[in-house]
């Protein structure tokens, strides 16, 4: 049953994630309730912590979402709405808008979700950012293609990650593309390429200041690792590192920038080869994915989940939001598709390892010490390993799966 004297927490996720925020926002005593797709139905949630659990047919139009979470709403009270995957962003914003709920709306959501929202957005707060263009009047492509040199990205502006990228490196590889994806080009954004390392920040943000940003470099680019195969690594940076500076400085005039309240980002970025300098690549008002909360906690004691779920019973309850001093230890995180059913880590055996991830056709370590040097050194250590013990290679997803 609701208590109604607490705070209720309405979460809505397309994929099998977020278990920490519920259960944690639960320990806080608000009333949880989740929304999920019928796929996932039996997956693994927590519900005996729930208040409620529903599920939906996964392709549900914005608006029969509405008419779903507004039914629902008839006979329990709503306090917020959170989105806990990438792509329930919108309905989310949309439901807050309808059901005038404070949080995100859709117009700054936009700009945590477009890609050409927040490439136009970064540029305007003077933030460096990759040459880009949206696809609209084609006189304006051969424009670009003509004046910045390839190869480029044709990039969906609402996918997560890699997912739909489409490399051109000549101009005339480009028409058949718009081609084909018709009334649907206008729906991607292309950009120049920019070689380089990239990096990601992990960061808290409450009353619109940045509380926190953890510094990180993937090994391989995730872009490469989804279109090339391969194994994905990750390590969070000495914050007072010449990178570690320049990312947190970057990160907080990003996301203050972009006027987030309250809540968590995964931002990405990239180190240009050319030049040095850092070029924004895209923002996400979300937890990281790829088990990368779980690396953060072992290296600085701060779980995103977590402070995710404080910051919105914070919200609810009118209180105010407090994070712990994060930890400077190291942590590092080794993910790959296996060929194997169950992929047999007993090989690995170094004591830095702190969590061997337990999960059908993927092998995952995250290594943990208090030296930066010895952590890199296990994450290309096993990453190597991975690739000749594990790695399978499956084609890229044009569009994300549940």
């Amino acid at each position: 049953m609701f208590d109604t004297s607490r705070p209720s927490l309405f979460c809505i996720s397309s994929y099998e994630k977020g278990q920490p925020f519920l259960r944690e926002a639960a320990r806080l005593g608000a009333n949880v309730s989740l929304l999920t797709t019928d796929k996932l139905r039996d997956a693994d949630w927590p519900k005996d912590i729930l208040k409620a659990f529903h599920t939906m047919p996964p392709e549900l139009t914005p608006e029969q979402v509405v008419n779903t979470v507004t039914y629902l709403a008839r006979s329990r009270r709503i306090d917020r709405i959170v989105a806990l995957d990438e792509f329930d962003v919108e309905n989310a914003a949309l439901l807050r808008e309808h059901m005038r709920l404070p949080g995100l709306g859709q117009t700054i959501s936009r700009k945590f979700r477009d890609k050409l929202a927040m490439r136009s957005e970064a540029r305007l707060k003077g933030i460096a950012v990759p040459e880009f263009t949206g696809v609209f009047h084609y006189d304006d492509l051969r424009a670009f293609m003509h004046g910045v040199q390839g190869p480029w990205l044709l990039k969906p502006r609402m996918n997560a990650s890699a997912i739909g990228i489409k490399p051109i490196e000549r101009e005339a590889e480009l028409w058949p593309v718009l081609d084909e994806l018709g009334d649907l080009q206008s729906h991607y954004v292309l950009e120049q390429f920019v070689s380089g390392e990239v990096f990601h920040v992990e960061g808290v943000t409450w009353n619109g200041k940045v509380v926190c940003s953890i510094p990180n470099q993937y090994g391989r680019p995730p872009m490469e690792t989804m279109h090339e195969g391969g194994v994905f690594t990750t390590r969070n940076l000495a914050l007072d590192s010449a990178d570690g500076i320049g990312l947190v400085e970057i990160h907080e005039r990003l996301i203050e920038g972009f006027g987030l309240p309250s809540g968590v980002t995964h931002s990405e970025f990239i180190k240009a080869s050319a030049d040095g300098r850092f070029y924004f690549l895209e923002t996400a008002a979300r937890v990281g994915g790829a088990y990368i909360a779980d690396m953060v906690e072992f290296a600085t004691g701060v779980n995103p989940w977590v402070e995710w779920a404080r910051i919105e019973v914070a919200l609810a309850r009118g209180e105010e939001y407090t994070l712990a001093a994060p930890r400077r230890d190291f942590a590092g995180s080794i993910i790959s598709l296996a060929k194997q059913d169950v992929p047999d880590l007993s090989g690995y055996t170094d004591p830095e390892i702190a969590l061997r991830l337990h999960k059908p056709h993927h092998a995952g370590i995250i290594v943990t010490s208090r030296s930066e040097q010895r952590v890199r050194e296990l994450v290309e250590s096993y990453g190597r390993r991975f690739l000749t013990d594990f790695c399978a290679v499956v084609p890229p997803p044009d569009k994300p799966t549940s």
